[in-house]
């Protein structure tokens, strides 16, 4: 599960913790009228299957909500049954009344500001016209021995309360689930265009590798062509100068898909670093104040692209370190995120094994695996002399 998954489960389960409470309060009512002889079963078991049908709806709803929707057709079912919940039970605001303030608080989610706070306070009121009306069938009534004029007055202010502070509450979860899916979509974005802009950058490298070797032979193999009639000794000296730049374009081709080819690598890990920051990765580096040993730069120099490549891809990295260092006996190269993605540990993967066959042949070896805190380590390490 990724952290926009978890973070929607997070936000599910406050929105539907309203109907928790509410049935917390049935029971609670169920108990409180049995222990006063007043429990009514022919409403109670009608304002419990109204209940049941509302939680189904609702949990329904904030699911619709999460997605961006207001599903209409179905906050005005849930509106149906919370009034028939409320109106059977006595619709005191901590009791069966709780359906009222639960709807108003997903009701109210991805409409329009003063749209909320008129199904806030239209809420309010029907909480108190049923409260009203139903007064001699309220246990709370019962228990403080209130009078209908007091038992308005309370349920007044408990309405109003609730009514303007859960409808606000979830509309503010809403909101920072809004901005936690916005803020994914912007960094995968991010890292799209940092995955492409580093393909544009190696298609780049290779065409400066072999793009004037491709273009010199194309000129020879046609001068050729022309001075085999007329001067075939130079013309068997253009196509074995035609044969040498193919050979040492195809040599230039191979080590470039491998990763080879001489590169500094102070600049590669300078621009892995600013792919990194483009992807909204905080990148931190650490290099010898001193050049690697022979060799070993590019070795390295490959598994530094090849190991953010991984970061960008398989993980929810925020923060990178790349370290390098080096002894008289070995040089060691890693790579720390705190996005550790566990189906690298699992499922390693052609890039990981292409690492692993690179530093064999060379006779070093990585290793790539969970680290504590919840990061993820990536290690080379190559003996000195180089061998291979």
């Amino acid at each position: 599960m990724n952290e926009i998954e978890r973070a929607r489960r997070t936000t599910w389960k406050v929105l539907v913790s309203g109907l928790v409470l509410l049935w917390a309060l049935i029971a609670g009512n169920v108990v409180l009228g049995l222990s006063l002889g007043r429990l009514d079963w022919w409403r109670t078991v009608p304002a419990m299957i109204a209940a049941l049908g509302f939680t189904w709806l609702s949990s329904h709803i904030v699911n619709a909500v999460l997605d961006r929707r207001h599903p209409t057709g179905q906050v005005v079912g849930a509106a149906v049954l919370a009034l028939v919940t409320a109106g059977l039970g006595g619709a005191d605001a901590v009791g069966y009344g709780w359906a009222l303030v639960c709807w108003s608080s997903v009701a109210v989610l991805w409409t329009p500001r003063l749209r909320a706070r008129l199904i806030a306070v239209g809420t309010g009121l029907a909480g108190v016209a049923l409260s009203a009306v139903g007064h001699e069938v309220s246990l709370i009534a019962a228990v403080f021995r209130l009078t209908a004029g007091e038992l308005l007055v309370v349920n007044t202010l408990a309405y109003g309360m609730l009514c303007w502070a859960q409808p606000v509450s979830n509309r503010v979860w809403v909101w920072i689930w809004a901005l936690a899916t916005e803020a994914h979509k912007g960094r995968t974005a991010r890292t799209e265009l940092a995955l492409t802009e580093e393909r544009l950058r190696f298609s780049r490298d290779l065409h400066d590798l072999v793009g004037h070797r491709l273009s010199a032979i194309a000129v020879k193999t046609d001068l050729a062509a022309r001075l085999s009639e007329v001067d075939p000794a130079a013309a068997k000296d253009e196509m074995a100068e035609v044969n040498r730049l193919t050979r040492t374009a195809l040599k230039e081709l191979r080590q470039a898909v491998r990763g080879h080819r001489e590169l500094d690598l102070t600049a590669e890990v300078n621009s892995v670093k600013g792919v990194l920051e483009a992807a909204g990765v905080r990148c931190e580096t650490l290099l010898p104040g001193r050049d690697l040993p022979d060799g070993v730069a590019p070795v390295f120099a490959y598994v530094v692209r090849e190991a953010v490549t991984n970061v960008l891809k398989h993980s929810s990295a925020s923060f990178c370190e790349i370290i390098i260092r080096f002894t008289e006996q070995q040089a060691e190269l890693s790579v720390r995120n705190d996005g550790v993605a566990h189906r690298q540990a699992a499922d390693p993967g052609s890039g990981l094994a292409g690492m692993g066959e690179r530093l064999e042949a060379v006779g070093g070896r990585v290793t790539a695996v969970p680290a504590a805190g919840g990061q993820f380590l990536l290690t080379a390490v190559v003996s000195l002399p180089l061998g291979g």
